[in-house]
């Protein structure tokens, strides 16, 4: 046996030196094997050759020898077969700078190419630039989203720079969208940004709604989360809702297009006077905001892309004092006054 590792170790160097092809080579290694596997089997059991080799050993060597090369081959076979990500743009899509800029996204399996492509076609509606909006806003621009509408009536105060860190200190008085306009803009002049300075109404939310794809809700207010719930329904937009109360956060995506509950299913009633206070009430710890918005924006991103799964019809809780996270499942409510007396069928068709 160890004439033939010799034989073969030099049979494979001098066909190296000469150029042969490594197929070849192997070619002739195999056959080298065969020359000796037949000769133990064909010589006298006397003979010098037999008494150092025998037939058995040489059997179990080629076996192992079979089967690595039946392993290498299934690797190459399932790295061919598996899917390559999308890094194909149409020429003239994304400048130079752009795909540098992206490319982390790129090369990522779930989103590739294609992926960024949709990310640049998309029009995603952030409603409140607080503090679930500000680190959500941020991480859409920076991620490429091509349109980028934010609605709030709000002006910067010095209240909200604890934990609203898409405002800086020389915004103070600014309304809340222009503010965040030129922080997206600053990070990233490859989107377009639609500053809304008003509050939504009944009156411009169907309208308004109607021209973006997804909507994020970061607002403190329920009344305005059952609008914004509601048109979403209607529209058969996916709905990203976060909620912050001192150390905890919350997060789900209502879709009905995908039959998941809404909004108002899981929280029927606004809370009585005092029962839930907001943030200048009860406080909220300054990260807070950006874990919970961050992970609002990643959702997003999941949607437009159809990366992953996506929180459909689940939640996911945060507990920053103790480092808990929790996911629950939701399920639609038959007596909701929104989703509740629809047909499923016409939730697609919405």
């Amino acid at each position: 046996m160890l004439v033939f590792l010799v034989m073969a170790v030099v049979l494979y160097g001098v066909g190296a030196v000469l150029g042969i092809k490594r197929r070849a080579r192997w070619i002739m290694i195999a056959v080298l094997y065969v020359c000796f596997f037949i000769a133990s089997v064909l010589l006298p059991t006397t003979s010098p050759f037999r008494i150092m080799s025998d037939p058995e050993a040489w059997l179990v060597t080629g076996g192992l020898i079979v089967v690595s090369l039946i392993y290498a081959w299934g690797l190459r076979w399932l790295r061919s077969r598996a899917k390559e990500p999308e890094t194909t743009l149409n020429e003239g899509s994304f400048s130079d700078t752009e795909l540098n800029r992206y490319a982390r996204h790129i090369v990522l399996r779930e989103i590739g190419g294609l992926g960024q492509k949709k990310l640049k076609e998309a029009k995603v509606l952030v409603v409140g630039a607080g503090g679930l909006g500000s680190p959500a806003l941020l991480y859409l621009a920076a991620a490429g989203v091509g349109t980028i509408g934010v609605i709030d009536d709000d002006m910067v105060e010095n209240s909200n720079l604890q934990r609203q860190v898409i405002h800086r200190d020389d915004a103070i008085g600014m309304p809340k969208v222009f503010s965040a306009k030129a922080a997206m803009l600053a990070r990233n002049p490859f989107v377009s940004v639609k500053p809304y300075h008003r509050r939504l109404t009944g009156e411009e939310g169907n309208a308004l709604i109607a021209e973006y794809d997804v909507v994020l809700d970061g607002t403190d207010n329920f009344e305005t989360r059952y609008l914004v719930n509601r048109i979403c329904f209607e529209q058969a937009k996916p709905l990203i809702s976060g909620a912050l109360s001192q150390w905890e956060g919350q997060l789900s995506v209502f879709d009905p297009a995908s039959g998941t509950p809404c909004y108002q299913c899981i929280f029927p009633q606004q809370p009585a006077e005092g029962s839930a206070p907001s943030c200048a009430e009860a406080g909220v710890i300054g990260p807070l905001p950006g874990i919970v918005g961050a992970m609002m924006a990643a959702e997003a991103i999941k949607v437009v892309t159809d990366a992953g799964a996506a929180l459909h019809g689940d939640m996911m809780l945060y507990d920053a004092l103790w480092g808990e996270i929790r996911k629950i499942q939701l399920k639609p409510r038959g007596d909701c006054p929104v989703c509740g007396s629809r047909p499923s069928k016409k939730i697609a068709a919405a």
